[in-house]
C-alpha cells in the first residue's frame, strides 16, 4: 500500500464530499456518496472507498453520471417499489426508494424495491445493512457491465454482478451479512493491481482465449473468472435476471463500463427485497439466526461473513482508518 495517512471517518467524508461537489455533483447526491465511501473504508474495502472518488468524479465531468439528477419513484403495486434513478447515482434512487419500500414492508411483511437507469451502487452490503438494521431482512441484488464469459466461451456476457443478504439481530443491528460477487475475486480489485503495477493472483482473471493470466491489464481486456466455475455464472445469470431483466435497466452486455469515459451512463440496475422475517418465523428468526451464527462464531478456525467488516468498523470509529497517500493525493487535487 506504501505510504499511508491516519483520517477519522468525518475526515473520510468531507474530503470525498468535497471532490464531488467541485465535479458537479449536488449537496444530496455528495453526502449519500460521501457517506458511502466512509462506511466503506471503514469496513475495510478500501478498493470501492476513497479510491472510486477520482472514477466518480471524472464520470461526473464527462457526463457517465448526472449528479444533479432527481430519482422517480412510483409505487404502481403495493408491494412493488419503483425508482428511476434518472443516469444519476444509485445511492440516491435506492435512498429514496428505501423511504417507500420500509414502510410498505411494514404494512405487508414483504415488499421489493426495483431501481432501473442506474449507476455503480458501491459496495451491496451498505444497502443491505441499512434494511437490517431497520429490521428486515434484506436481499439485495446488482448487475454490472459483462466481465464473466459463460462456460466454455471467452467473451464477457455478464457483470461480477454481487448479490447480498443482511439479517437483523433483533435489537436493531445485523446478526450476519453476505455480500459477495459472481466473480473470484471483485473487478475492482484487478483495476487497483493495474493502477499499482502488480501481478494478481492466478485464478483472478482470464486473457482473452479463455486461459488463466497473473496479468491485471490482460485480465481487464479478457474475463473476470467466475467462482466456483459454472456455479459462478449460474449467479451471475441470476442476479441479471433480477437486476436488469426485472427491472428493465440495461443488461451487462449492454452497459457502459463502470471505469473510463467512454459509453454514456450504465442505466444499470438494482433489486432489494424487505422481509418481515419475525413474523414470517412465527418470532422465531431472530434466536434462531443468533443460534446459526453462534455456532460458526464458537468454533476454532472458523469464519463468519461481514464480522471481519463489522470489526473493522468498531476499530475505525475509534481509530481512523488508514488510507493510502497517493490515493489522497490525486483526490486532493480534484
Amino acid at each position: 500500500m506504501g505510504q499511508t495517512e491516519t483520517l477519522s471517518l468525518g475526515e473520510i467524508e468531507a474530503l470525498a464530499y468535497r471532490a464531488l461537489t467541485r465535479a458537479g455533483a449536488n449537496g444530496k447526491a455528495a453526502t449519500a456518496l460521501a457517506r458511502a465511501t466512509a462506511q466503506t473504508e471503514a469496513d475495510g474495502v478500501a478498493s470501492h472507498g476513497l479510491a472510486y472518488i477520482p472514477i466518480y468524479c471524472e464520470h461526473l465531468r464527462c457526463g457517465k453520471v448526472d449528479g444533479t439528477a432527481r430519482p422517480i419513484i412510483t409505487q404502481p403495486k403495493p408491494g412493488l417499489v419503483l425508482a428511476d434513478a434518472a443516469t444519476g447515482f444509485a445511492h440516491v434512487a435506492i435512498a429514496a426508494g428505501f423511504e417507500a419500500l420500509i414502510p410498505a414492508a411494514r404494512a405487508q411483511g414483504i415488499a421489493a424495491l426495483a431501481v432501473s437507469n442506474s449507476y455503480n451502487c458501491g459496495v451491496l452490503g451498505v444497502h443491505t445493512l441499512t434494511l437490517a438494521h431497520a429490521g428486515f431482512l434484506a436481499l439485495g441484488f446488482t448487475n454490472a457491465p459483462a466481465s464473466i464469459a459463460p462456460s466454455g466461451g471467452t467473451r464477457p456476457v455478464v457483470g461480477t454482478n454481487p448479490i447480498s443478504l443482511a439479517a437483523p439481530d433483533g435489537a436493531g443491528g445485523a446478526a450476519l451479512l453476505i455480500d459477495q460477487s459472481a466473480s473470484t475475486i471483485a473487478k475492482s480489485e484487478i483495476m487497483k493491481h493495474a493502477r499499482e503495477g502488480r501481478p494478481i493472483p492466478e485464478g483472478w482473471g482470464l486473457d482473452a482465449d479463455g486461459n488463466p493470466t497473473t496479468d491485471p491489464e490482460v485480465a481487464l481486456k479478457g474475463s473476470m473468472a467466475p467462482s466456483g466455475g459454472y456455479k459462478g455464472v449460474g449467479l451471475a445469470l441470476l442476479v441479471e435476471t433480477m437486476a436488469a431483466a426485472m427491472t428493465g435497466a440495461n443488461l451487462g452486455m449492454d452497459a457502459s463500463p463502470f471505469s473510463g469515459t467512454a459509453g454514456g451512463p450504465p442505466r444499470t440496475g438494482q433489486v432489494f427485497i424487505a422481509i418481515d422475517a419475525e413474523t414470517s418465523s412465527g418470532g422465531a428468526f431472530a434466536a434462531r439466526i443468533a443460534r446459526l451464527t453462534g455456532e460458526i462464531r464458537g468454533m476454532a478456525g472458523a469464519r463468519l461473513p461481514g464480522d471481519g467488516r463489522a470489526k473493522a468498523r468498531a476499530r475505525a470509529q475509534t481509530m481512523g482508518v488508514a488510507v493510502s497517500v497517493a490515493t489522497l493525493d490525486k483526490i486532493r487535487a480534484l
